[in-house]
């Protein structure tokens, strides 16, 4: 089995301009390589037949993605509307700023097949594309965000994958990001 990562990731996990928030103390290449050489703790079932998720044990100084809500940290939430590309439609979300959350105990990488890949148009020479990471302290998916689950549904055309919603588990993901947010640093 062979993994790349995709454009769209490799622009969010490995920007120009490193950030606190994404992937520490590897480059892309490393990681790439790394994915392909270790076997993961563990395979999940992502939320289409297409999508999986490695389990691996975070080797880098990468922090957790998703911090509680609290009173005390509830003043540094910011929210704005933005795209993850220019291709894509604006969309409200929100973030801390100022917070300090704790190193990933592991790291997840969101893997599509090539065959999802070709058919959103971006096509690669592998078995399986990384188009994302979640970094997190157990060794488990933290839910897709509902506009993320709002997006796939409405196709490839908006950037999405065309997976229909599944209202279970959109009601799930609210009430995790109602109580947690991503941050920026």
């Amino acid at each position: 089995m062979s993994i790349v990562l995709t454009p769209f990731a490799r622009t969010r996990l490995f920007p120009v301009a490193s950030r606190r928030n994404t992937i520490q103390d590897c480059t892309a290449e490393a990681f790439e390589q790394r994915l392909n050489e270790e076997t993961p703790l563990e395979v999940l079932e992502g939320y289409a037949p297409f999508c999986r998720l490695h389990v691996h044990r975070n080797w880098t100084s990468t922090r957790c993605m998703a911090v509680p809500i609290t009173d005390a940290n509830r003043h540094l939430l910011r929210s704005a509307y933005e795209a993850r590309s220019t291709d894509e439609l604006p969309v409200l979300v929100r973030w801390f700023e100022g917070v300090d959350p704790p190193v990933a105990r592991y790291l997840l990488p969101i893997l599509y097949s090539a065959e999802q890949l070709a058919k959103e148009g971006s096509p690669i020479e592998a078995d399986w594309g990384v188009v994302g990471c979640l970094y997190t302290m157990e060794p488990t998916e933290t839910p897709m965000a509902p506009i993320t689950m709002m997006r796939n549904a409405v196709g490839v055309e908006e950037g999405g994958s065309g997976v229909p919603l599944d209202r279970e588990e959109y009601r799930r993901s609210v009430a995790f990001w109602q109580a947690h947010a991503n941050w920026r640093g």
